[in-house]
């Protein structure tokens, strides 16, 4: 089973019904049987955040609610930790500040948000889709990541 976590500029790209959406979907075969898509909560967020402060009407946010209608979406209180403790250490990785796993080269400031992204891809064990570089420094130190 392929697991994929996907960025808020993925979904984006699906909502605003732009063709790199449908390049990225062929590509990685996201639609396939044997294929898990997910997104973080703090994606979530992100989405309907930015539909209301722009004021999507009807026919994106029924696109954006048929997304993540066939989503799974994983929250970010977990019991055992697991979550926050990938968070903080993906953190002082990027910060060039975790002793038993050096950061080669500069420091790295990541987004808030991007860290719990982060974090959720690491303890879903799931591959990243982004459109950003900023994940780039954590490809095959804690996840894979998919850059388009």
């Amino acid at each position: 089973m392929r697991r994929f976590l996907l960025d808020t500029n993925i979904c984006l790209a699906f909502v605003r019904g732009h063709e790199s959406y449908t390049s990225i979907e062929q590509e990685l075969r996201l639609d396939s049987e044997d294929c898990v898509n997910m997104i973080s909560v703090v994606t979530k967020a992100e989405l309907l955040s930015l539909g209301k402060r722009l004021g999507w009407g009807g026919p994106k946010l029924e696109k954006l609610n048929r997304l993540l209608d066939k989503l799974y979406i994983i929250d970010i209180n977990n019991s055992d930790h697991q979550l926050i403790k990938a968070y903080y250490t993906i953190d002082a990785y990027s910060q060039g500040t975790l002793s038993e796993k050096p950061l080669n080269g500069s420091a790295k400031n990541m987004g808030k948000n991007d860290l719990w992204i982060a974090a959720t891809a690491h303890v879903a064990s799931a591959e990243l889709v982004t459109m950003d570089g900023d994940f780039d420094h954590l490809h095959s130190e804690f996840i894979t990541v998919h850059k388009y």
